[in-house]
């Protein structure tokens, strides 16, 4: 029998490991190869020859590695060239495989990885080179078309309101309490941020704004709403998502029209400070405070969603089983089948409709004034959180195992 490869590509998620060990079990059940190797930091690492076998490692260790946050195998922004530029990157990994006998090439990512599926899967039709190339879809920013959601997204949307929840407790404990802005990850979407609606105590949402990047955000309207919030309950929550524009399409938090403080000198930071200093300057409150989450929305493990971490390890398992039906040049992508109870089912997308587009989130569940999310929202987002993983504990604390940095 013949070999197969999987590699990781672009940012990491909690649960991009998983879909690696699904696809070594899915391995391990159907025998369909005899080894599976993992490439190194994705195809810039292949291209460099960082080849290890994952199936030569202990169940113990591969089961540790699927509860592992951050891409273990090591990742890459690597962009190939395309085809009518040269073909030159193309034979070289080509050439790779076939000497380490791979029949099946499997990449973990986002958009850009696709664009590397779609081009191999292309190539390789043309020139009658008989191995299989399947996306694996990641990204915790749940962007990626014709998905019903991407792996790695349901656990930072748990985190996400998770942290939203905590920190409106720990934001409201005073008499005269002030204003919290709690800013998200979302360049160009706002999954993420919509996904703080699931903050809730007595099933009312604890978070009074939620702004997205996919309506125009005014300055105006939105001092306006946080002084109209203040004057009423004495404290406003704002979940913002750092990607907002204004009219002009401008981030921003990167707006030439600064906040400024009592001596005239402009406060720069990332969009919860400008907002923060934005209230300030306002008059409306000097109590205002703003946390950025950062990398913990894609790598804090210890508040994942078991269900995407099952839902990880299915589409890498699918992709595998997908590969030996003869498939090359596709992603596997989750249908949703029902909420109640909720169900999902794994069909096959040409990579070349993921690559390079971008899912937004629908403008028919945010509000008129655009502060907010609908309740529709909710109930698409509660299933994805759902379970909390046992983790391999050492000493008290996560035990973790990688491969990229042994």
């Amino acid at each position: 029998m013949s070999n197969c490869i999987i590699a990781q590509s672009g940012g990491p998620t909690s649960v991009i490991n998983s879909s690696v060990v699904g696809l070594v079990q899915a391995n391990k059940d159907i025998k369909a190869f005899d080894k599976v190797y993992a490439g190194l930091n994705g195809i810039e690492g292949i291209l460099n020859g960082n080849i290890i076998e994952l199936s030569a490692f202990s169940e113990a260790e591969l089961n540790t590695f699927r509860y592992t946050p951050s891409s273990g195998l090591g990742s890459c922004r690597y962009k190939m060239k395309k085809l009518e530029e040269s073909s030159s990157e193309y034979d070289m990994l080509l050439e790779i495989l076939k000497a380490n006998d791979i029949k099946a090439f499997f990449y973990v990512g986002g958009n850009d990885s696709m664009d590397t599926i779609s081009k191999l899967g292309d190539y390789t039709k043309k020139t009658g080179i008989d191995i299989k190339f399947i996306g694996i879809p990641k990204t915790i920013d749940n962007d990626l078309m014709h998905t019903d959601h991407t792996p790695g997204f349901g656990s930072a949307a748990k985190f996400i309101a998770t942290t939203t929840l905590e920190t409106y407790l720990d934001s409201s404990v005073y008499i005269n309490n002030g204003i919290f802005i709690l800013e998200t990850m979302g360049r160009d979407t706002g999954w993420l941020a919509a996904s703080a609606c699931l903050a809730r105590i007595d099933n009312k949402q604890v978070a009074d704004f939620i702004y997205l990047p996919e309506t125009v955000f005014d300055e105006d309207n939105f001092l306006e709403d946080v002084k109209n919030k203040f004057i009423e309950n004495n404290k406003v929550f704002i979940v913002v998502s750092e990607g907002i524009r204004n009219a002009e399409g401008k981030f921003i938090s990167e707006t030439k029209k600064q906040a400024h403080d009592k001596f005239g000198h402009a406060q720069l930071g990332g969009v919860g400070n400008y907002l923060k200093n934005l209230i300030i300057s306002s008059g409306i409150t000097n109590r205002v405070k703003a946390l950025e989450l950062g990398v913990l929305q894609r790598c804090a493990i210890h508040c994942a969603s078991d269900i995407d971490l099952k839902e990880a390890f299915e589409v890498g398992y699918s992709a595998l089983k997908f590969a030996l039906e003869g498939n090359s040049g596709y992603m596997v992508a989750i249908k949703r089948e029902s909420n109640s109870p909720y169900k999902t089912s794994h069909i096959l997308v040409e990579a070349n409709k993921i690559a390079n587009n971008v899912k937004y989130f629908p403008k028919e569940l945010i509000n008129e004034r655009g502060n907010n999310v609908k309740e529709e929202a909710y109930e698409y987002f509660a299933p994805l959180i759902s379970g909390t993983p046992s983790l391999v504990i050492d000493n008290n604390l996560p035990k973790f195992k990688t491969f990229n940095n042994a």
